[in-house]
């Protein structure tokens, strides 16, 4: 590990504990900052609701830390919109944001959209498949950009255990995610969490950024705002134990496609060789291919956008 990450890890890396509730509450009356809650969501009606009011009772309610939740769907089937209203969120749907740009599927896609229809100074994204979720979530990752004015990114980490098993979930991660990174990024290495979903960052910095519009966000925000700001304006929480819907093989290998593809767009804006990747079935006849295509397009960033600058200057 590069003595500059040795060196990270010890100044940039803390715990939920490390900043107490009543610490993050006074740097927020102090700087007279504003904090957005961001979830993305996409048919999670068993989780959301959960998550937005617990969100709402410990850091609106009990101790005003949150300015606003706002849920971004981006096209559910089921109830999530009627449940994270119900739960107290503000829910806009994605087609409805910015429909100049035609949307188009993918996590990225929501998160970029979000930051015109949300007003924080920092902006705390949080995924909405969570179980047994906890405010310090978004406490942890928020306190450190409230109490600290050189740090623009936090990213939360934590456990991610799988079937009972701790420590294996993040597959994705451990399998792509973590060499590339430590290959060709190697000051990123110490991200314990770097594909994780739970992060915060100032508003300032998100909107000079691009955001690849599917699965490769994570890891293209990472890169891009390391390049942008520097490591040490880049910090991580540790904030306990991550729970939640786990996905098939074959759904980890589309996205981690995306991710190889985002990390070959920054390592050199290289040619295209093939945006798609094929997996394998059996089926009546054998083993039979499906062939899905790999998230290539990147919104630009959002301080380019026309409608974004007009908000501003409003």
């Amino acid at each position: 590990m590069l003595e500059e990450v040795e060196r990270w890890l010890s100044t940039r890396s803390w715990s939920v504990t490390d900043r107490p509730l009543h610490q993050i509450l006074a740097a927020k009356q102090r700087t007279g900052q504003s904090v957005s809650v961001v979830l993305p969501a996409l048919n999670e009606e068993e989780t959301v609701g959960d998550i937005v009011a617990i969100i709402r009772h410990d850091l609106v309610r009990q101790v005003p830390l949150v300015d606003e939740i706002v849920v971004v769907d981006s096209g559910s089937t089921d109830r999530t919109s009627e449940v994270a209203a119900a739960a107290g969120a503000r829910v806009v749907h994605r087609d409805a944001v910015l429909p100049r740009i035609p949307a188009v599927p993918g996590k990225g896609e929501v998160l970029w959209r979000s930051l015109l229809v949300t007003r924080g100074d920092i902006v705390c994204f949080i995924d909405a498949d969570l179980r047994e979720f906890s405010s310090d979530f978004v406490s942890g990752i928020v306190g450190p950009l409230l109490t600290d004015p050189d740090v623009d990114l936090v990213k939360g980490m934590y456990d991610r255990p799988l079937g009972g098993a701790a420590g294996q979930g993040g597959r994705v991660t451990e399998l792509m995610a973590r060499p590339l990174l430590n290959m060709h990024w190697p000051q990123l290495a110490g991200f314990v969490q770097p594909l994780g979903g739970e992060y915060a960052a100032r508003r300032s910095l998100l909107e000079q950024l691009p955001f690849p519009v599917g699965y490769g966000v994570e890891l293209g925000m990472l890169v891009d705002a390391l390049h942008l700001v520097g490591l040490d304006a880049l910090a991580q929480v540790d904030v306990g134990v991550r729970k939640h819907r786990h996905q098939d093989g074959q759904a980890l290998g589309r996205m981690a496609a995306a991710i190889y593809r985002t990390a070959q767009l920054r390592l050199a804006r290289g040619h295209l060789i093939r945006p798609s990747l094929t997996q394998f079935e059996r089926g009546e006849d054998g083993f039979e291919p499906r062939t899905f295509s790999v998230d290539t397009e990147e919104r630009p960033p959002m301080v380019e956008i026309a409608e974004y600058a007009a908000r501003r200057v409003a």
